[in-house]
């Protein structure tokens, strides 16, 4: 699991642009009087997809002044969770599981990939400025180990040769398919659906 990484440069300032500011407000209008501070994580959500993908400083402020709570504990939340970007990362953001599952069915081995094909280091957008990768905690999918989020899909049941063949896709500008990379469908076993009594070694 890498260290957030928080970016130099920094815009001066951050705000909801109108469309967000209204959705922001309908938020916590979910929460009862006084536990308002609780919209915090949706917030800081808004503002990421609103600043390309990532938080500055000055939006941390931004959310601690609209929820009328300390900075420190909005950056607290911010640099707790990996879903939140504190620096900026590619149009295409991988984040690769590393947690034992996806581990134990070669998920280094896509690291290995990234770093041949992206960036050498985490959190390093690509020469060609489209990719960046990062290594993350469990992402849910342990079932269709190994796997990967690009942005907002799941990749599943992959292997060096699969990765390699969707970030030349990226690189090429084609269009990239989510889900399992075996063709299973959810999280079905992968020797099809069967029951004990079907099953002539049971």
């Amino acid at each position: 699991m890498s260290i957030k990484k928080i970016s130099k440069n920094q815009p001066d300032n951050f705000e909801f642009n109108s469309k967000n500011n209204e959705l922001a407000k309908k938020i916590i209008a979910n929460y009862p009087e006084g536990k308002q501070q609780s919209a915090v994580m949706a917030l800081l959500y808004l503002a990421q997809r609103q600043n390309n993908n990532w938080i500055p400083l000055s939006a941390m402020k931004y959310i601690a002044r609209y929820l009328a709570m300390p900075y420190i504990k909005v950056y607290e939340v911010a640099t707790f969770y990996s879903m939140y970007n504190l620096a900026p990362v590619g149009d295409y953001f991988f984040q690769v599981c590393t947690t034992t599952p996806c581990m134990l069915r070669g998920a280094y081995k896509l690291v290995d990939v990234c770093k041949k094909k992206i960036s050498e280091n985490e959190n390093e957008i690509s020469r060609n400025g489209k990719i960046s990768w990062m290594e993350v905690e469990c992402l849910g999918a342990c079932v269709n180990a190994p796997m990967l989020q690009i942005n907002d899909d799941y990749f599943e049941d992959l292997d060096e040769i699969k990765l390699e063949k969707i970030i030349d896709n990226i690189k090429q500008d084609l269009t990239i398919k989510p889900g399992s990379y075996k063709g299973r469908k959810s999280s079905e076993p992968e020797e099809n659906r069967i029951t004990l009594m079907e099953n002539k070694n049971a």
